[in-house]
């Protein structure tokens, strides 16, 4: 009965088992729900955030910031964001003073691009890091997108931006020297590209998320596969030659 109606507290599951003839105190129906993992109505059968996102995938975009440090032990910020749906990601800007009018202007700028594009999302996930102001947030509200806010040190809450961070850094970041905002800027470009439409994803079933050639017969023929070199030979990307 629990599990058929998650809105009915330990009374009503009570009430009901009366009318067929079972009496049962409300005590042991709540300590019979909770020892097989049953939590208190009405919350019983929610879905989970991990379920959320899983379900909401496809109308959800991320963002969040991170840290890099140059040469020269400056702090350069990079905004970016990320299509839960597809893991294709945008490139936001790097910036050395994330003020409030650079953050909106950013807002606008992936607003505009998803516009002409014809994307748009049903919800914006996001920390709650103070650069994100109210102007940033009515960008997104002004197209029909609600902002959610994660709880407070829950980086999971984001996972989706927090493993993207993860993977540039591990893949790109951790082996270059980064010289300044430009620097930043060009690298982080180059690899975006690459991330959005050479690389294979784990959970897009190993294929890009703009995947734009497809899968392509197999040839014998090894002479048809050709190398190009990323950042001077740090991301090596490979494609079969047309016959």
């Amino acid at each position: 009965m629990a599990r058929e109606n998650p809105r009915w507290g330990c009374i009503r599951v009570k009430g009901e088992l009366a009318k067929l003839g079972i009496r049962v105190s409300a005590t042991k129906i709540r300590n019979l729900l909770r020892r097989h993992g049953f939590g208190p109505a009405p919350r019983r059968s929610g879905p989970t955030w991990a379920e959320f996102l899983r379900n909401q995938a496809h109308g959800v975009l991320a963002c969040d910031f991170f840290t890099v440090e140059t040469v020269w032990l400056k702090t350069l910020y990079v905004l970016f964001f990320i299509e839960a749906g597809t893991r294709r990601v945008h490139v936001g800007g790097v910036t050395a003073n994330p003020n409030s009018a650079w953050v909106t202007q950013q807002a606008r700028n992936i607003s505009f691009d998803l516009s002409e594009h014809h994307r748009s999302f049903r919800f914006l996930i996001r920390d709650r890091d103070s650069k994100y102001t109210a102007s940033f947030d009515e960008v997104f509200r002004s197209d029909g997108t609600e902002v959610i806010r994660t709880p407070i040190r829950a980086p999971r809450a984001n996972a989706f931006a927090e493993r993207w961070v993860r993977t540039v850094r591990a893949e790109c970041l951790d082996w270059i020297l980064i010289l300044g905002r430009r620097h930043l800027d060009g690298v982080f470009r180059i690899y975006v590209e690459h991330y959005n439409r050479a690389r294979p994803h784990r959970g897009l079933a190993l294929a890009s998320p703009l995947d734009e050639a497809g899968s392509s017969a197999a040839s014998s023929s090894a002479e048809d596969i050709r190398r190009r070199d990323l950042l001077g030979g740090l991301i090596h990307e490979y494609w079969r030659a047309a016959a």
